[in-house]
């Protein structure tokens, strides 16, 4: 039996988030390749800079880590909800299933507010 393009692709957006992660993850073991997109460098004159703003760029994206919900595991819940756009189900598992990525590769700027809302929700969040 031979699923379609179509077939895998309405299977893959009936996933959950979660799931997706695991089928990435497992795509990356059984392929030996990565998901993160290359970075590409320019070899014109000043490639120096090129590498230095390449690298800046890299560390300015962080991952918003949750560490523990605390004492108000719904409120956490909800404010993951709004963050992350899952259902209930998936943003209670992950929640759940801290220390769990709540956002990631997302701009430090952007990281901090995010962290801050958890935060005021009663959850411990580190950034990485």
């Amino acid at each position: 039996m031979t699923i379609t393009k179509d077939e895998m692709l309405e299977a893959i957006k009936s996933m959950s988030v979660l799931d997706l992660n695991e089928l990435v993850k497992a795509l990356e073991v059984e392929f030996g390749v990565s998901a993160a997109a290359p970075v590409a460098l320019a070899a014109a004159p000043g490639g120096g800079a090129a590498v230095a703003e390449a690298a800046e760029e890299e560390a300015s994206e962080v991952n918003v880590v949750l560490q523990s919900f605390g004492s108000n595991k719904i409120g956490v819940i909800k404010t993951v909800r709004e963050l992350t756009n899952l259902g209930l189900k998936e943003a209670k598992d992950l929640v759940e299933s801290a220390p769990a990525n709540i956002r990631e590769a997302i701009a430090k700027e952007e990281a901090e507010q995010v962290k801050a809302k958890l935060e005021e929700a009663g959850a411990t969040v580190a950034l990485a």
